[in-house]
């Protein structure tokens, strides 16, 4: 059972899903890719310190980080926060996707590609030049999440809570294969620098809790019971 949980508080691990702050490529218009040296921006730093205070009054089992220097900032923000020091894992699964020749490029400049229209209106057809295709893409990270979520609950009971801080794409992926959306609408999802999401995964669908929060209170995550596996009809209390 996790730390500072209480005894079936929760039916089923939570997964919170973390972006990276602001960085500098961000704030320029910059695809950044796996770009080595990408750094959070002082707007980031910011952004990272109120996402980790956010998560302060949840006790989280561990972080697991894609290994861009981004995401590796923002999870010492998150870690620094906690109550002792949740293992530190680090997901290449859940890197950033691989754009390949678009990686440096100003997004201005690759609006004028044709490659733009698909991965604006047809996501699952989108592949990158000299990099991986959408559909790879959250095959990976999805696959990761999820492997990562059974072995929490496994170790630390159906109570646990864990981040997992990556990237806007990656994070829209999971999220639209949470949400039952094929991969083509997935670009109706929005994820911002810092924001945090939350998915539970039952036995019988996962449960999309938030998406894309950048404020608000949330000791309720070490507090609330899970719904149960059955939906409410008509949306419950």
């Amino acid at each position: 059972m996790s730390r500072g949980f209480e005894s079936h508080a929760l039916r089923m691990a939570t997964v919170i899903l973390v972006r990276h702050g602001r960085t500098s490529a961000n704030a320029s218009g910059v695809l950044a890719g796996r770009t080595a040296g990408v750094r959070l921006d002082d707007t980031g730093r910011r952004q990272a310190a109120r996402t980790a205070e956010r998560l302060a009054a949840v006790p989280l089992v561990a972080t697991v980080s894609s290994p861009l220097e981004r995401c590796r900032q923002t999870t010492k923000f998150l870690r620094d926060a906690q109550e002792g020091s949740p293992p530190a894992l680090i997901e290449r699964a859940i890197t950033e996707c691989d754009y390949g020749d678009w990686q440096g490029r100003t997004l201005a400049e690759l609006a004028k590609e044709d490659l733009w229209k698909v991965v604006q209106s047809q996501p699952s057809a989108a592949v990158f030049p000299g990099g991986e295709s959408l559909p790879t893409m959250q095959a990976r990270a999805v696959a990761a999440i999820r492997k990562h979520d059974a072995a929490f609950e496994a170790e630390f009971g159906p109570g646990a809570a864990w981040a997992a801080i990556s990237h806007g794409d990656i994070i829209k992926s999971i999220l639209a294969d949470a949400l039952g959306m094929h991969l083509d609408l997935f670009q109706r999802i929005n994820v911002g620098p810092a924001s945090v999401s939350i998915i539970r995964y039952g036995a019988n669908r996962p449960d999309v809790i938030a998406t894309n929060t950048d404020s608000g209170d949330l000791s309720w995550l070490a507090k609330t019971a899970a719904p149960a596996a059955d939906a409410a009809v008509g949306g419950g209390a």
